[in-house]
C-alpha cells in the first residue's frame, strides 16, 4: 500500500517538497531529486541518469513521453555495446536478465508527480487516474511520485484492459489486467480448446486461473470448472471476465494457494515457464521460482484427481533450451509425484519474438515448443 511506503523530500523553488515514493519493482527511494524541464535535452537527461541521479519532471507531457523514447533508444544502445556476446544459452539468459535489469533500473531514474487523487499535474497532461485506480485502487490522499516508465506501462495496461484481447475459444474477449498475464500467445489456449476430454468429463480445476481465459474455454467445453489463484489482482481479473462473458454460472472462482478441496476428473495448470526470479510483482507470470508452482502441482496432482482423471500441465520447452530445466527433470518430477505421462500435444509458437533474430535468446525462441503434458496416477 501506499501508505507504507517512504516519504520523500526534495528542494523546490525554495521550499521542501514531500511525497510518497511509489514502486512496483520495490526499488529503493531516491535519496536526491533534480527537478528538469522541458530544457533539458536527452543526452543530459542520458548522462544524469547514467551517472545515478533521479530527474523529476516538471515539464510538459507530451515532451515527457518523447524524452522517454529517446532516452530508452540511448539506453539500448549503451548496454548493447557494453554486452559480451556467449554461446551458452544459461549465460545468455543470465546476461539477458542482467540487462534488462539495467536498462530498468536507468529509465525508472525519469520520475513524475502524482497528485492525491492520481491526477498528473503536467502540461497537456491526460487523464491516468483511471488507469491508476485499476492497478493501485483508491488514492488515499497523498501525494506521490513514480518512475515514468511504470506509470507508463500502467496507462497500457488501462488501455488493453479496455480493448481486451479477442479469444475465440472463449467465446468473446479476455481483458487483463494490470499485473495479469495476458493471452496475447494464443497458441497453449487452441491446446486447451483442442485436447480430447475423457467421457463424462464434466468437472475441471483450473490452477492459477489468472485472466480467466482457460476456465472460459473449459466451459465453452461443457464443463463445470473451479478455477483458483492466490493474487488479488488476478482474482479480480478472472472474476471479471468471466462475468463479461456470462459465465458465472459454468465457473466458481476461489482464493486458494494452488488447489481447491476434492477432486476432479480434470485438473489444468498453466504455470509461468521459465525458473527464474521476478524482479517485479508482475513478473510472477513469467518467472517461477525454483519452479515452485510447477512442482507444486505436480506433486499435488495425484491427490486431487477423481480415479481415472487427467492433469493437463500447459508449459514451453523454452526453459529446456535455455539451460534452466531438463527433459530429464521434469520427467523426473512427474516421476516422483506418483504420476504418468499418458500423451502429449505439442504446438509451435507463433509469436514475433521467434522470428527476430536480433533477439539475444533467438536461438532458444526458435527451438521452442509449447505443450499439453496429459497426465494420470500411477
Amino acid at each position: 500500500m501506499l501508505s507504507m511506503n517512504p516519504l520523500i523530500e526534495w528542494p523546490e523553488n525554495g521550499q521542501t517538497r514531500r511525497a510518497r515514493w511509489r514502486s512496483e519493482a520495490g526499488l529503493a527511494a531516491p535519496q536526491t531529486l533534480e527537478v528538469v524541464d522541458d530544457s533539458l535535452s536527452a543526452d543530459a537527461a542520458f548522462a544524469a541518469l547514467t551517472d545515478g541521479h533521479a530527474l523529476l519532471w516538471r515539464g510538459d507531457w507530451m515532451n515527457a513521453r518523447q524524452l522517454m523514447q529517446a532516452l530508452t533508444r540511448r539506453v539500448d544502445r549503451h548496454i548493447t555495446a557494453t554486452s559480451d556476446n556467449t554461446s551458452s544459452p544459461v549465460l545468455a539468459f543470465a546476461r539477458h536478465r542482467e540487462r534488462q535489469g539495467r536498462r530498468a533500473a536507468l529509465l525508472a531514474r525519469l520520475l513524475v508527480p502524482l497528485g492525491p487523487d492520481y491526477k498528473l499535474p503536467l502540461r497537456r497532461a491526460q487523464d491516468v487516474r483511471p488507469a491508476c485506480r485499476e492497478a493501485w485502487g483508491k488514492p488515499d490522499g497523498s501525494n506521490s511520485v513514480v518512475a515514468l516508465r511504470e506509470l507508463l506501462a500502467v496507462i497500457s495496461a488501462h488501455e488493453w484492459r479496455k480493448k481486451g484481447v479477442p479469444v475465440a475459444a472463449a467465446g468473446g474477449r479476455i481483458h487483463p489486467h494490470y499485473g495479469v498475464f495476458s493471452p496475447v500467445r494464443g497458441e497453449y489456449v487452441d491446446l486447451v480448446a483442442q485436447a480430447p476430454l475423457q467421457a463424462g468429463c464434466d468437472l475441471a480445476f483450473d490452477i492459477g486461473t489468472g485472466s480467466g481465459v482457460i476456465a472460459a474455454v473449459l466451459a465453452r467445453r461443457g464443463l463445470h470448472v473451479v478455477a483458483t489463484d492466490l493474487a488479488p489482482r488476478a482474482l479480480a481479473c478472472a472474476t471479471e471476465n468471466i462475468e463479461k462473458l456470462g459465465l458465472t454460472a459454468e465457473v466458481q472462482i476461489i482464493e486458494a494457494d494452488l488447489f481447491p478441496d476434492g477432486r476432479a476428473p480434470l485438473v489444468v495448470c498453466n504455470p509461468p515457464w521459465l525458473p527464474a526470479q521476478p524482479s517485479s510483482p508482475v513478473e510472477y507470470a513469467v518467472y517461477d521460482p525454483d519452479s515452485r508452482m510447477l512442482r507444486g502441482f505436480l506433486d499435488g496432482l495425484a491427490a486431487h484427481l477423481a480415479p481415472g482423471g487427467e492433469g493437463w500441465l500447459i508449459i514451453s520447452d523454452l526453459a529446456e533450451h535455455l539451460g534452466l530445466r531438463s527433459r530429464a527433470e521434469l520427467l523426473q518430477w512427474v516421476e516422483n509425484a506418483g504420476l504418468r505421462v499418458v500423451g502429449r500435444i505439442d504446438t509451435r509458437p507463433t509469436h514475433a519474438k521467434a522470428q527476430d533474430r536480433s533477439d539475444p535468446l533467438h536461438a532458444a525462441r526458435a527451438a521452442e515448443v509449447t505443450s499439453v503434458w496429459r497426465l494420470a496416477a500411477k
